[in-house]
């Protein structure tokens, strides 16, 4: 195991995970609260506030099984922590299209992933699909600042990236706070970042729906 496994491993959230009950998604269908925050892939992590699902009962890849619990525009967030690096390059199309369809306008989706240009060859090596970190067995593609935002743009998402390593190896973050979602796995939250050195740090966005009639959605 990597030196920087034994901890992502237990914050690895892999995205076949079959935690909830029928039980769970009555209690979706019934909410009529606002804001409405729904976290995906949460593998049994809890967040106040936030309705925990995963994906036997809420598949980002299956937008009819989301229809049968919430009207299109009804929910107000979603958050997926280390999600998207499990789906293929049309797998994630689709899944950042069922978030477009079920936010309303003005929603956000919060996403954080490995950060494929992270200047440590160890966390690289361990997150990248096929490399020896917890999960990266199933991991299918390695997203940086620059290939991830495209993936939510190409479906009408307004981006803006939160935290990110660039080509030269220099890190570039913004004020964020937790309403959109709380990273575990981020240069503010993780608890392998001590005395300044950034050990784990993910590339996380905020992808806006934006009203249909927006000038700045073809800017």
């Amino acid at each position: 195991m990597g030196a920087l496994d034994w901890l992502d491993r237990k914050l690895a959230r892999p995205i076949r995970t079959h935690f909830e009950t029928r039980a769970d998604v009555r209690r979706l269908r019934a909410l009529r609260e606002r804001p409405l925050r729904i976290m995906v892939g949460a593998s049994g992590t809890s967040i106040p506030g936030w309705h925990q699902t995963d994906q036997r009962y809420l598949d980002l890849l299956e937008p009819e099984q989301w229809g049968r619990i919430f009207e299109p525009g009804a929910v107000d967030h979603i958050f997926a922590e280390h999600v998207w690096e499990h789906l293929t390059p049309e797998q994630a199309i689709v899944a950042a299209r069922t978030c477009h369809t079920f936010l309303a306008v003005g929603g956000s989706l919060r996403v954080a992933v490995p950060d494929g240009l992270h200047p440590n060859p160890d966390y690289v090596a361990g997150v990248r699909p096929g490399g020896h970190g917890a999960g990266a067995d199933d991991h299918k593609v390695l997203y940086d600042y620059r290939s991830f935002p495209r993936v939510f743009e190409g479906v009408g998402f307004a981006v803006e990236l939160l935290e990110y390593f660039d080509e030269n190896g220099r890190f570039h973050a913004v004020p964020w706070t937790d309403d959109r979602g709380h990273v575990r796995r981020s240069a503010r939250y993780d608890v392998r970042n001590v005395d300044g050195q950034l050990v784990y740090t993910s590339v996380i966005l905020d992808a806006v729906k934006r009203a249909p009639h927006d000038p700045a959605r073809s800017a």
